[in-house]
């Protein structure tokens, strides 16, 4: 027996441990993750015509400049975890679609709808956490607006053989509020309205402004945003 038990600890101490990592905390990232928005400026973000980002930071949020387009990473991303929480705005009369709408577009192609869904019915693949126009999330786990919520996503990118060819489409697991709302779907097309660029590609993480003429003085906000990108 004692044998064994040495035989085993030199496996061990031969084994390569894992990389050790802080796991942060509210409000503070992992010690391996790439901060995009900590609260205290934009300087990782542009609009799509490479201007710096327009949105304003208040109080350490980000808040949406409605009516200046939307924003995106100027780094590009593959696989990886992602989180950010948002905070829809109180909008009493809008109603399905014009209620706090936005979006976090993985690789700027694959829209993960944010929208005021609590107790605002719309159609199941545009509601609050559905890969639009593909997967409704599995349950509603909408907080009120004005409250803080978190998204937390396991992105895999399209694999791509030599030639360019796709040989396996993104997939997302995807946590609402620490609700599994999205269990390992398959993303087969980019969202209408996306950039057309090639799935073997990397892209980056961007955050939708859905202008709405007659509520455009509502402000949707976000807060610690961050990336681990993962092999």
């Amino acid at each position: 027996m004692r044998w064994f038990w040495f035989v085993a600890a030199a496996c061990m101490a031969q084994e390569a441990q894992p990389t050790v990592v802080n796991p942060g905390g509210e409000g503070k990232a992992p010690s391996d993750a790439i901060v995009l928005f900590d609260g205290s400026n934009v300087d990782e973000w542009v609009h799509k015509d490479k201007r710096p980002a327009e949105w304003t930071v208040s109080d350490g949020v980000l808040v949406c400049k409605s009516g200046t387009g939307d924003i995106l990473t100027k780094r590009a991303f593959g696989s990886a975890q992602i989180h950010l929480e948002f905070s829809t705005p109180s909008m009493p009369e809008a109603k399905g679609q014009a209620k706090g709408n936005s979006g976090v577009y993985l690789q700027g192609r694959y829209e993960v709808q944010v929208l005021d869904s609590f107790e605002n019915p719309t159609y199941a693949n545009g509601s609050a956490a559905a890969v639009y126009g593909q997967h409704p999330p599995l349950v509603n786990a909408s907080r009120p607006p004005g409250q803080w919520q978190s998204y937390d996503f396991v992105f895999r990118a399209p694999r791509c053989d030599a030639e360019g060819k796709l040989r396996r489409p993104a997939t997302l697991t995807l946590f609402h509020n620490g609700v599994l709302v999205q269990d390992h779907v398959s993303i087969t097309k980019n969202t209408p309205g996306s950039e057309e660029t090639s799935p073997c590609e990397p892209g980056p993480l961007l955050l939708q402004d859905h202008f709405h003429p007659e509520v455009k003085d509502t402000l949707l906000r976000f807060r610690n945003i961050w990336v681990r990108p993962l092999r």
